[in-house]
């Protein structure tokens, strides 16, 4: 009894403040992630001053700017959620930060790439073949604490440009992060590490937070 009462506590305190599973719901971050896989999200990564950086994928809560509509989840709930007994539902995303707080966004320009601070983001190691980076342009400056995400299956995924016009403007603020998406778990034949592509790097020193390499 008291060796099932202590590992139920070890397992609360491990979902609650440093890693939790999650079930990829959709198709918008294929093929990078699968409708069904399960992904462990990092909370540790971020604790103690660290921020989310330039190609992280992360798990995120979109109550207030994916869903700027729906209501704040009660206390008991936000309880049961930090804890991992409640299941992600329909608030909880997953997908791939391009921007941080500081960065200007950009697409297209004539070689048909997004641009970060006026860099060109070579995503063919991560993007949906066939797929183009983005079919809607756009311009835009991320604001302070805040983040520009997309699925790595652009024609498949609703992300921030689909928020554009909302309340929000579809930046997800870093405080709503759950955690960096860093191993598919299941299932077990593809069990992988989710690493920042190498593309991201060039971006390193043109804006944002931090030390982005």
């Amino acid at each position: 009894m008291l060796i099932g009462g202590t590992c139920l506590l070890l397992l609360l305190v491990v979902n609650a403040f440093v890693a939790r599973p999650f079930a990829v719901p959709s198709g918008s971050m294929e093929n990078t992630l699968r409708p069904g896989d399960r992904v462990v999200a990092n909370e540790l990564v971020y604790a103690f001053g660290g921020h989310v950086r330039r190609g992280d994928v992360v798990v995120f809560d979109g109550t207030g700017s994916f869903l700027p509509y729906a209501a704040e989840p009660s206390a008991g709930r936000r309880l049961l959620d930090r804890l991992g007994l409640a299941p992600g539902g329909d608030s909880v995303f997953v997908k791939r930060v391009i921007g941080v707080g500081g960065d200007r966004v950009t697409c297209c320009g004539a070689d048909g790439r997004l641009r970060v601070n006026g860099v060109p983001l070579d995503e063919s190691a991560y993007l949906a073949p066939g797929d183009a980076p983005s079919r809607v342009p756009f311009d835009v400056v991320v604001p302070s604490g805040r983040l520009w995400v997309m699925g790595d299956h652009r024609g498949d995924s609703r992300d921030s440009r689909d928020h554009l016009g909302e309340p929000g403007g579809g930046f997800v603020p870093e405080s709503k992060v759950i955690g960096r998406a860093d191993w598919v778990v299941f299932p077990f034949g593809r069990l992988t590490s989710l690493d920042r592509p190498e593309a991201f790097a060039a971006i390193g020193g043109t804006g944002g937070h931090g030390d982005q390499r």
